[in-house]
């Protein structure tokens, strides 16, 4: 039976108001976990793409015959753009001298055409509908798919597709659109053998492109990581990237390095020793981030220990960490210990409802890259975290590194400071970092370290932190702005600091 016409054209809107959307966040998705900050990244594509759809938009004037035929090839157009737009990407990432020029071509081009399909649908529509139904309909399947795309994005997309799988298959909806147009208005359109051509050889490539997707990523990442990669998985958080050599395994989250088993050792005991040893006979310890067990390693050395909770938003790092031989090997088994329990939800809103308390915090986030992250080192996050400490416990927090952004370290501590908790700061070298720098943190008494860390310890002993709470005349200590919800300064102290470096 055949399909009536407008139920056909409006579907065609849906579909097209559902890809764009979703070439959109994929550009954003992309974006941020390439270049980071992604408040700033997903604002100016989103920007962009708005923009260049009202160019799109205002171009429409121009198209004043063969509207059908139009309207098929500017699908195809978008199919193909919007369908590679991921792999082209991710291909000349650190490949081109200007990279953002690049992703904001596409983000245009692909707004541009899309901006171009609306009105052609509704000119072509015209006759078949008063105007005002007309821009009701239009309108409501538009919004109707732009909502659904926002949806599914997050939830089945990213975690089940991956972002260039979500690409392909978007353009492959675009490209099925175009070629069923054709077919059903195959007696009204001219030079139908052309665009049908195009849309099969649009199809075509697609589909390859979908097959060969995770050939694609492989490549792709291929590039971009010097050592071997031997496990890689996009979690609806982040991408996992797990790379070896003759001497090392390497982490990576969004292409930035976070550990490596040839010194992760010192970092490790950095982070958790001298705070274990500032409280007297701890026994239940929360780990705030540090999804790969190593933390908790060095808290299970302790026997009087009777329970860890690790609360980490990707259950795909603590699931990875659980399961892959080599890294049990390398956390020692640490969660799968019957005393470890491991809770996979956003840690500021846990603390917030949980009334535990605990006689030490470990709080290992990622560095304060992004607003996302950098809420979880405000002194609102801070307070919070007060009520989490039992009297006489403490806490420590990674806090970057004092010698390559000393603003952002001592931002960290002078937020402590302000929300009442006494510090002490301290400062290892890790060969893979260079110098990185830790704050404990008191709510009721000043930190006391006793220096009578455990004998097997590979770094740590009294001498050594004696030496690690001595910062030198090049790294003094500044003062700073607070870092709060509603300015995120250490995110801007950690950006400037780090691209200055890095530059």
């Amino acid at each position: 039976m055949r399909i009536n016409v407008q139920v056909l054209l409006l579907f065609s809107v849906f579909v097209v108001a559902t890809c764009g959307l979703v070439y959109e966040l994929v550009a954003g998705t992309l974006a941020s976990y390439l270049l980071g900050d992604s408040v700033t990244q997903f604002s100016t594509i989103i920007g962009v793409y708005l923009f260049s759809m009202g160019i799109g938009s205002y171009l429409s004037r121009y198209f004043n015959r063969n509207l059908i035929a139009w309207f098929i090839q500017v699908e195809v157009l978008v199919a193909v753009v919007g369908g590679f737009s991921s792999t082209i990407l991710s291909l000349l990432f650190d490949r081109v001298a200007s990279f953002q020029i690049v992703l904001y071509m596409l983000v245009s081009l692909t707004g541009i055409l899309v901006g171009l399909e609306i009105p052609l649908i509704m000119r072509i529509l015209e006759d078949r509908f008063e105007f005002k139904e007309l821009v009701s309909k239009v309108f409501t399947f538009d919004y109707i798919g732009a909502l659904l795309a926002s949806v599914i994005f997050p939830l089945l997309l990213v975690p089940h597709l991956g972002l260039l799988r979500t690409s392909f298959f978007f353009g492959l909806l675009n490209a099925g659109v175009a070629l069923w147009l054709c077919f059903y208005f195959s007696k009204e359109v001219k030079w139908i053998h052309f665009l049908r051509i195009s849309c099969a050889a649009a199809i075509i490539s697609l589909v390859a492109g979908f097959v060969l997707s995770d050939r694609i990523l492989a490549f792709t990442e291929s590039l971009s990581y010097a050592d071997k990669i031997i496990y890689s998985v996009q979690s609806p958080y982040q991408k996992i990237v797990l790379t070896k050599n003759d001497r090392e395994f390497r982490l990576f989250l969004n292409g930035n390095l976070q550990f490596s088993s040839a010194d992760e050792y010192r970092y490790h005991e950095a982070l958790v020793h001298p705070g274990l040893n500032s409280v007297p006979n701890p026994k239940k310890v929360l780990v705030l981030g540090g999804g790969d067990g190593l933390a908790v390693r060095e808290i299970l050395r302790y026997p009087n220990i009777q329970k860890v909770v690790l609360v980490d938003l990707d259950k795909a790092v603590t699931k990875l960490f659980a399961s892959h031989e080599v890294l049990k090997k390398l956390n020692q088994q640490a969660l799968l210990s019957r005393k470890v329990q491991i809770i996979n939800t956003d840690a500021f809103q846990w603390l917030k409802t949980s009334k535990e308390q605990f006689d030490f915090v470990v709080i290992d986030f990622p560095d304060p890259a992004n607003y996302a992250i950098g809420k979880l080192y405000s002194n609102t996050f801070y307070k919070v975290l007060r009520q989490a400490i039992a009297p006489g416990g403490a806490a420590v927090i990674q806090a970057t590194s004092p010698f390559v952004a000393p603003n952002a370290y001592w931002c960290v501590v002078n937020t402590l400071t302000s929300c009442g908790f006494a510090t002490l700061p301290y400062h290892a070298h890790v060969p893979s970092f260079g110098d990185w720098g830790f704050v404990l943190a008191s709510p009721d008494k000043q930190v006391q370290v006793n220096g009578q860390f455990l004998p097997q310890l590979r770094y740590l002993d009294k001498a050594t932190f004696e030496q690690m709470r001595i910062f030198p005349k090049d790294m003094p200590a500044r003062q700073t702005e607070v870092n709060k919800l509603n300015n995120q300064a250490l995110v801007r102290y950690f950006e400037d600091e780090w691209a200055h470096y890095i530059n």
